[in-house]
Formats: C-alpha cells, structure tokens, sequence
C-alpha cells in the first residue's frame, strides 16, 4: 500500500474513532399534533420569542399555519475547564437546539415508522412461505399409484363416427369465390 493510502485509511480510523455523539433532540408528529423533544430541559422559543410558562423537555402543539415555523430550546450545558493554577472549575453555557416544523397533519393520518414496516414486510413474507410449504405438504401424495400401462384406457359406449364424417360438408370451389370477402379489390 503506498503512503497515500495508508494515510487516507489512518484518516479515517481517526474520524471513526473521535466521533461524538451528538445531543438528539427530536420532533414527531401525530394526527393534528407535532411534539418537539429538547435534549434536556429548558426554555422553549418560536421565531425567537420567549414561549411563556414553558421550561420543559417536552412541547406539544395543535399543528396549523401559525404554529409551523423555527422554534428553539434553550438549556444550560454544564462541563468541566481548568483555570490558569490546573484547578478544575465547572462551567455553564447555554446551549440552543433548534427545530424547523413544516408537514401535513389529519385527524385520521399517523406517522409511520420504517423499522414497523420493514418488519410488517419481513413478517409477511415469513408466514407466506410458512403457508407456502403447509399447503405444499398436505397435498403431497401419500403414496404413487400403481404404475401405468402404455395402452389407453378401454372407452365404453357407443361407435366412433365414420371416418368421413356426414356432419362436415366439402367446401365449394364455385361458391367459395363468389363470398364477399373473398376477393380484394386493388384501388389506385
């Protein structure tokens, strides 16, 4: 492998391995309802104004065109710095997390999930292969017939007409010209 590759691999390595995990918020809706979820409690926005009386994780809100929009939460984030003498001091900074809600909602309507159907698809296909090879074994013979001899079966009954039959009648060379769709009349 050349360095440029070997260095492209350690690259890569190096993101894998220092990925963080990112705070995760969410946002679902359900019939006439959305419910936006902040990755921890504190102070809700819309189009940065402060909602009143909401400090929650949590807000919920009857979707219709004046509550789509950008909406945010505000909370305090806590970590840890050194000062100057190594000593370490807890810090507090505050953290927004925003959302963007825009969708179509009814009264009747759900959200579906992938995973929910992807396993209602899985599942299906399961059971009808299941039903498949029930059917196939209940209606696989028991046991084979005695085997087949090369004459055909005797028939009972009456005779076979005669060989030319009277209820056919030869076609007439004199008549057969004269039937209306029996010539073609070339134009121009």
């Amino acid at each position: 492998m050349n360095s440029k590759g070997s260095q492209a691999v350690l690259a890569v390595l190096l993101l894998v391995m220092c990925t963080v995990k990112a705070e995760n918020g969410d946002i679902s809706f359900w019939r006439n309802n959305f419910k936006m979820i902040c990755p921890e409690e504190g102070k809700w926005f819309k189009k940065g104004e402060l909602i009143p009386e909401i400090e929650a994780k949590e807000y919920e809100v009857v979707y219709n065109a004046s509550t789509k929009g950008i909406y945010h939460c505000e909370y305090e984030n806590e970590y840890d710095e050194y000062d100057d003498s190594g000593n370490s001091v807890i810090s507090k900074k505050i953290v927004k997390y925003y959302f963007y809600v825009q969708g179509r909602v009814c009264e009747n309507c759900f959200e579906l999930d992938a995973n929910l159907l992807t396993v209602a698809i899985v599942v299906d296909m399961v059971g009808t292969v299941l039903m498949m090879m029930i059917i196939y074994r209940c209606t696989k013979k028991k046991s084979s017939p005695a085997p087949h001899s090369g004459k055909a079966p005797a028939r009972s009954g009456g005779r076979a007409p005669p060989v030319p039959s009277p209820d056919y009648e030869q076609l007439n060379p004199h008549s057969r010209s004269q039937d209306p769709y029996s010539f073609l009349n070339r134009m121009g």
